[in-house]
């Protein structure tokens, strides 16, 4: 559990891997979407704000929490769909780490303007079994999230790829610097400045290992297709995962809407 205040160990019957090789599919169940859809409106919430900044909000300015709520939330449409599809990239990643605790950022809090995607790496994870001492154990995981909620000429696998070869080459490094930067003057929660320093400046450190993953978040329904164009060939340098969802739209429209009648 983390500061969402979600048990992940909830989540992993969520995600069952239907194969591993040669790139990991999963296909969401009807009775999972459900119950994914019932528990994520709170952790979902404050993936964008904590309960404080909302009861500061509403004692400050006088307006109700559903107002607050919604002053943080995209629009529906093609943001929330991506959004959606990086806060499940985050659950998938926390769950498939368990027993141990991957420690995340919540990105969406540090968005500029709530109607685009959050800027930089989309879902980091550190992995540090004995903090705050480093140790060989110790691991970044970053995921480049891709979604496909509706038919069009959105090419979610091959796009999740490509974006993730530019989390390899720099951007993930840009992102430990950008959150320490913001960590300086915004609360990141479980994510501090000296986690991020072991992970930008490990110089006198054990060496800490990097995973990296491509997924692609996609509708049942347009599932198949999508898996033509999925590589044949696994590769050393990353991971694609593929997530089926039933219904992406109706799903993650759901959930928020869900967010938002959970401080009703």
């Amino acid at each position: 559990m983390d500061e969402l205040g979600f048990d992940f160990e909830d989540a992993v019957a969520w995600f069952p891997h239907e194969q591993d090789q040669p790139y990991v599919l999963v296909r969401v169940s009807d009775q999972n979407v459900a119950e994914l859809a019932a528990a994520m409106g709170v952790p979902l919430r404050r993936c964008y704000i904590t309960d404080a900044a909302i009861e500061q909000a509403v004692q400050q300015h006088g307006v109700t929490r559903a107002d607050v709520v919604r002053s943080v939330l995209p629009d529906a449409g093609s943001t929330m769909s991506g959004d959606f599809g990086e806060v499940l990239g985050y659950f998938y990643q926390a769950a498939r780490e368990l027993p141990a605790t991957a420690i995340g950022p919540k990105k969406w809090r540090l968005k500029q303007d709530r109607t685009k995607p959050a800027p930089k790496s989309d879902v980091v994870h550190f992995v540090m079994p004995n903090r705050p001492h480093a140790s060989e154990a110790d691991v970044i995981l970053c995921s480049e999230v891709k979604a496909k909620a509706t038919n069009g000429a959105s090419q979610p696998i091959a796009n999740a790829i490509a974006d993730c070869k530019k989390d390899r080459i720099s951007r993930l490094a840009n992102t430990l610097v950008w959150l320490r930067d913001r960590a300086v003057t915004t609360n990141l929660g479980d994510v501090d400045i000296p986690l991020l320093n072991r992970f930008i400046d490990a110089v006198d450190s054990p060496a800490a290992s990097k995973r990296f993953r491509a997924v692609a978040v996609i509708s049942n329904a347009l599932l198949d297709d999508e898996l033509v164009s999925a590589p044949t060939e696994a590769d050393s340098e990353y991971t694609l995962v593929v997530i089926g969802v039933p219904n992406l739209h109706a799903t993650y429209t759901a959930v928020y809407a869900a967010a938002i009648e959970s401080v009703a």
